[in-house]
């Protein structure tokens, strides 16, 4: 099978993430898997093959949005990606499509299946016409990203800026309309789907995702008074904001301390706001860690907290649940599915709401016994739910229908007497 992703970040956000334990698992249960991808690679584990398929790499750090010395320019798609970057469009998923379409259809004998991960570009329909059965897995619907950014927008241009990188939704919605099969992670992102895209529910399945045996209770003592984050980008959608407010309330009260697992952009929303609030003295940004030393992280916190305004299903919460750290989420999205709305695993707050995040962050700082038992409760749930070998599984039997369907639709077309018309 092959495995497209238009990028793969190892460590943070979801796509590197899902690329790598779903491509080990796949060739733990004896299939082959490829991954293709774009810039930033994923790490993969031994038995899973990368065929890198670059790109100008446009938003690299340290340099993002930087102009490309001449002689990088390779062919007609890089122009392509270079100018919609310049016009403030986001051009990696229709550029990534069309140079792995362009390999695909060389090699087209070597695979029994294609899985998309999100890449939703016209190179994916170009690569079913040439008869790979495809599977596509829509995290969530970016129109949730677009619409919280918009509503962040501080002025009339910047609303503008936001559309214009949002441009390739229209793309993305066309091809998922188009798609056969369909995985998702959640009830809600399913539900989502078939609203902000159009896409028949009948076609989508959910899959819940997995968490890595790494993720376990820590064996030392938790920080007193640690609270930690998970925010993948300096983005309004991971409600950050909502959190600094309340965190800086708690603090002219109480000892504590605020880690955000978190890149954020130099002079970015983020560290303007910590500055006005006079809270970066307690504010402490880690990025770039290991697995060991995520894991780590995470069992040291008194709480983790998920602020989010939307998310598709939340892979930080559950690998947080598996480190049995007690949880303040945000109701919003796919969160309450993954955590249980019966309220053992976390507490659930409305999305955006300072006083109310604030008063339970209190409540669970002042409860130790609250705390143990929301931990390990948490703890439980993962290990009853989310498992990546259950991931991988349910995906291969994905995977066998799609190449049963397209079986199934050659032998009708050879029957019918049409066809040779």
């Amino acid at each position: 099978m092959a495995l497209l992703s238009y990028r793969s970040k190892p460590h943070c956000g979801g796509q590197g993430v899902y690329v790598r334990h779903l491509s080990r698992e796949l060739v733990n249960l004896g299939h082959e898997v490829e991954v293709f991808s774009g810039q930033p690679y994923p790490e993969l584990d031994p038995g899973v093959r990368l065929t890198k398929v670059p790109s100008l790499d446009l938003y690299r750090e340290p340099d993002p949005f930087r102009v490309p010395r001449p002689r990088e320019f390779r062919d007609l798609v890089d122009v392509q990606e270079f100018l919609t970057m310049c016009v403030g469009g986001f051009p990696e998923p229709r550029t990534f499509a069309r140079r792995v379409a362009r390999l695909l259809a060389e090699r087209v004998g070597d695979f029994d299946v294609v899985h998309d991960n999100q890449v939703l570009a016209y190179g994916m329909l170009d690569i079913e016409r040439l008869g790979l059965p495809m599977v596509t897995t829509i995290h969530h619907p970016i129109t949730f990203d677009r619409r919280i950014d918009l509503e962040a927008a501080p002025t009339l241009r910047r609303k503008l800026a936001v559309r214009r990188w949002y441009g390739f939704l229209r793309m993305q919605g066309k091809v998922a309309r188009q798609a056969r099969r369909i995985l998702t992670p959640s009830e809600a992102s399913r539900r989502d789907i078939a609203r902000d895209f159009g896409v028949d529910p009948a076609r989508m399945q959910v899959i819940l995702l997995g968490v890595d045996d790494g993720f376990a209770p820590p064996t030392r003592p938790r920080v007193p008074g640690r609270i930690l984050a998970m925010a993948s980008a300096d983005a309004p959608m991971k409600g950050i904001a909502t959190l600094l407010e309340a965190f800086a309330k708690l603090r002219t009260e109480r000892d504590v301390e605020l880690v955000l697992v978190s890149k954020p952009q130099p002079g970015g929303r983020t560290e303007q706001m910590i500055d006005r609030l006079g809270i970066g003295d307690s504010v402490r940004f880690v990025h770039g860690v290991s697995d060991a030393d995520l894991v780590e992280l995470m069992g040291s916190a008194e709480i983790a907290c998920v602020p989010s305004l939307y998310e598709g299903f939340s892979l930080p919460t559950a690998e947080l649940m598996a480190c049995a750290t007690p949880l303040v989420v945000s109701r919003a999205g796919a969160i309450p599915e993954v955590v249980g709305e019966d309220g053992q695993c976390a507490d659930l707050v409305t999305p955006g709401d300072v006083g109310e995040l604030e008063q339970a962050l209190e409540r669970m700082l002042d409860d130790p016994d609250r705390r143990a038992r929301m931990g390990a409760a948490g703890r439980r749930r993962v290990q009853e739910l989310f498992s990546w070998r259950a991931v991988a599984a349910a995906t291969a039997a994905a995977y066998q229908g799609a190449i049963d369907d397209r079986t199934a639709g050659q032998t009708a077309d050879q029957e019918d007497p049409r066809a040779d018309r």
